[in-house]
């Protein structure tokens, strides 16, 4: 309720109107630019007539309030109110005029009528309602997309960065997805916010990312999720320094591993149960940040700190996981000194497990390391339920070595004593409608030793034979946010079904130490929930919706398409999950930002001021463990600034005082520290150069084509993979800045009779004898092969005879 001595004082201004010349209005266009509705704004002025667009087009109506000094606007789509001299939301309220009573001290509230019978009240600043309480319209069966953007949405790290780092968001590649996003969030976080916004741009990104999403039948939320995280990650990701070595740790991966998954690809559930893909390959650790910290980022820190305010939903993509009836993670051997790549993605989700398995003959054990994104838990039966708990009081079956060890750590004791407490919470229940199966028990049944014997028996590089062996999985970095994804949909071979069962899960305290390798740094290991995506309905059809926490007041909400209702926890506790946020709970990290607040609030007089990167300041206004300082989002291998960032260097930076960035750099480390920003010499000789080389590529090339072009009968013409030229492509014209590799034109070519040959439907292009030459002299690569045949006139001592050439030759 507002306090009647913070009434709005302009309301005696508005104009006589009614419900239905309001709805009239909405009907027609902007008066300044002619974009249609929804969302525009009507001027409420006496005697003013202007209808404008709101902010998602060219923001007209506010220009027209700020030219003509008109206070109060209305949405035309909503019928909220806004005061842009207050700068606060006048809602409409449905109660009665109270009088005012003359013994209050305040000043009398004004009470202004609509002719449709609602009070407007200006309501003070703590009591506004808060933002990200905007639906979204569903644009035919949609709903399992917006359920997950919601998630997404109400995740502090993976909002705040979009926000806040605009200058970070630029991609040339094509759909520019995360230009859509960001459009997106700044709509539904904007203070204006509308009741509901139509994400229509971001749905047709999506389309044409993955042909899964054209048309309009319901899809899977979760394969949603991973298609959008993956392209995101794909368009923000920056090069991480190479990598040496591949993931293996200790003997390393052998036949248990698999190759990793391609970034455009979104697997569906059955590709994980049968191992078809793996994790993401090209994610870096994702161990350094970025960051700054001027009054607005300060404020966001103030509102971060309350203690109910750190909690909010996310959501993530991509696990390579696969369950036999228990969950094995999908792990990928990768290639030495491959590139790996980093973003606000990867640093938000990844998270590590360490596998280990072995061989029950000769002991080995081989252990592999593999990059995760989100959990696949299988939900167990009566039956599983029963096996785990007799597991966790019994001897694990294995020999010795590295992985008896591993159930000997203080994890395991804590959670027996959980899983006692849990028994005797759930036993009396269970009398009556069955086991009750917790999210604990799912991440058991994840985590839980695997038998490899039978048809799924080892292949144990020291006994050269297959072997039983067992397979264990543990957690070596948990992420920032966690995504949980419950397996209740199983496709067979001739239906599917869902697995219905409810799967209790806690608000607050989720422990993950129980599942925690011994080798792992991570420090942080309790989550609380942000957010859950439910799906009503059977495995053929059904509807989809989210439970939010709003990271400003701590309150939930359901999420309906366009409809946002708050709601009780109880509600939340008793939903059908299927897929599951959590984010890591720290009070130190809260204590963390106080402290910096008060530095900050404290405007002591300093002799230096420090340059300190947005991203990283926004890691730590978000993350529990934010990492060192770094501030390499503008800076330079040099130490200087790139040339190409200067023109927006203050999208990138922030500028604190020294006694803020020494207690920063003395806490997190990092670094360097910079007092001058200029713009680096070498780089500009480098770009210079880059800029001649590619001008000089491209320049050649359309010389020798068009000399090609102008060949009647060319004797010889040769292929060149289309993959590997529209890389080329890409680097001479300036959308890519890493030049391709050698020529690759293994895709396109198949040896018959010694002969390299054109494979049959192969995507290829056809260039000169001479084009190929110059290509082949920048790039090297090969092999070489032409389409059409060199004819020779044969000797005189030859009988005669025609030599003609291979169709094909090998370079």
């Amino acid at each position: 309720m507002a306090d009647h001595g913070d009434a709005c004082p302009h309301l005696d201004c508005i104009a006589e109107v009614t419900k239905e010349e309001l709805i009239q209005k909405s009907k027609g266009t902007c008066q300044s630019c002619g974009v249609g509705g929804p969302n525009l704004w009507a001027c409420l002025q006496s005697d003013c007539p202007y209808v404008g667009c709101g902010e998602s087009y060219s923001d007209h109506s506010t220009i027209h309030a700020q030219a003509k000094k008109h206070n109060l606007t209305v949405n035309l789509t909503t019928f909220r109110i806004w005061c842009y001299v207050c700068e606060r939301e006048v809602f409409l309220e449905q109660r009665p005029v109270v009088p005012v009573s003359t013994a209050h001290h305040c000043k009398p509230l004004e009470q202004v009528r609509l002719p449709f019978g609602r009070l407007l009240i200006c309501v003070p600043a703590p009591l506004v309602k808060p933002r990200g309480l905007t639906g979204m319209k569903n644009i035919g069966n949609s709903c399992y997309m917006n359920a997950a953007l919601q998630a997404l949405s109400n995740c502090p790290p993976l909002t705040q960065f979009f926000l806040d780092c605009s200058g970070l968001v630029r991609t040339d590649k094509k759909p520019a997805l995360c230009k859509s996003y960001q459009k997106l969030i700044s709509e539904l976080w904007h203070k204006k916010r509308p009741s509901y916004v139509i994400p229509t741009s971001l749905f047709h990104g999506i389309k044409l990312v993955n042909p899964m999403f054209r048309g309009y039948a319901q899809q899977d939320t979760q394969e949603f999720l991973r298609c959008l995280m993956d392209q995101l990650h794909e368009e923000l990701k920056e090069l991480l320094a190479e990598c040496t070595s591949g993931d293996g740790v200790g003997e390393g991966a052998d036949s248990t591993g698999s190759g990793g998954r391609d970034g455009d690809r979104s697997p569906s559930e059955d590709d994980f149960l049968s191992c078809d893909s793996g994790s993401s390959s090209d994610r870096g650790e994702g161990n350094e940040g970025r960051g700054g910290t001027g009054e607005a980022d300060l404020a966001e820190l103030r509102i971060l700190n309350h203690p109910q305010r750190t909690r909010v939903c996310v959501q993530t993509a991509i696990l390579s996981i696969f369950s036999q009836p228990t969950a094995q993670v999908l792990l990928g051997a990768k290639k030495k000194k491959q590139s790996r790549y980093r973003s606000i993605i990867s640093d938000i989700f990844d998270g590590s497990i360490l596998s280990l398995v072995q061989c029950l003959t000769c002991d080995r054990v081989s252990t592999t390391v593999e990059t995760f994104q989100d959990l696949s838990l299988p939900i167990p039966g009566k039956e599983d339920l029963a096996k785990l708990h007799s597991s966790i009081h019994q001897n694990v079956p294995v020999k010795t070595g590295v992985c008896s060890d591993t159930y000997a750590s203080q994890g395991w004791i804590s959670y027996i004593m959980e899983s006692i407490r849990r028994f005797v919470v759930s036993c009396i229940p269970s009398w009556f409608w069955g086991p009750v199966i917790t999210l604990e028990d799912c991440l058991a049944a994840f985590f839980a030793a695997d038998e490899l014997k039978g048809d799924n028996m080892y292949s144990c590089e020291k006994c050269k034979k297959l072997r039983n062996g067992v397979k264990y999985c543990k957690v070596l970095r948990l992420p920032e946010i966690l995504c949980i994804h419950l397996k209740r949909f199983r496709h067979e071979v001739m239906y599917s079904f869902k697995i219905n069962s409810h799967v209790l899960f806690p608000l607050e305290g989720l422990d993950l130490r129980p599942f925690l390798a011994k080798e792992s740094p991570t420090q942080i290991t309790t989550y609380d929930l942000l957010s859950v995506i439910c799906h009503h309905g059977t495995a053929g059809s059904g509807h989809y919706m989210a439970y939010c926490q709003n990271v400003i007041n701590g309150q939930w909400y359901e999420f309906d398409d366009q409809y946002v209702t708050e709601v009780h926890e109880t509600v939340v506790q008793n939903a059908e999950a299927y897929v599951l946020f959590y984010r890591k709970s720290s009070e130190e990290s809260v204590r963390e930002r106080q402290k910096v607040v008060a530095l900050a609030n404290m405007k002591e007089p300093s002799l230096l001021q420090f340059y300190v990167s947005r991203e990283w300041l926004n890691k730590f206004n978000t993350f529990t463990e934010p990492g060192p300082i770094s501030n390499h989002t503008f800076l330079c291998q040099h130490g200087g600034q790139s040339p190409t960032y200067y023109h927006y260097i203050d999208d990138l930076v922030v500028i604190l005082p020294q006694n803020v960035w020494e207690y920063l750099y003395n806490r997190f480390g990092g670094g360097p520290a910079v007092n001058h920003v200029y713009v680096c010499g070498i780089c500009q000789v480098e770009i210079e150069a880059l800029a001649k080389r590619r001008k000089m590529e491209i320049d050649t090339f359309i010389k020798l084509n068009k000399e090609f072009q102008a060949e009647e009968a060319p004797t010889v013409i040769l292929c060149i993979s289309m993959q590997w030229f529209r890389e080329w492509e890409s680097f001479v014209k300036g959308k890519d800045n890493e030049p391709p590799g050698p020529i690759d034109n293994s895709k396109i070519a198949v040896l018959k009779g010694g002969h390299v040959q054109l494979k049959q439907g192969a995507d290829y292009g056809q260039i000169s004898e001479e084009t190929w030459q110059y290509l082949l002299s920048i790039y090297g690569g090969g092999p070489e092969i032409a389409v059409r045949q060199t004819i020779t006139l044969p000797d005189i001592d030859n009988h005669g005879e025609r030599k003609i050439e291979a169709e094909t030759r090998a370079l």
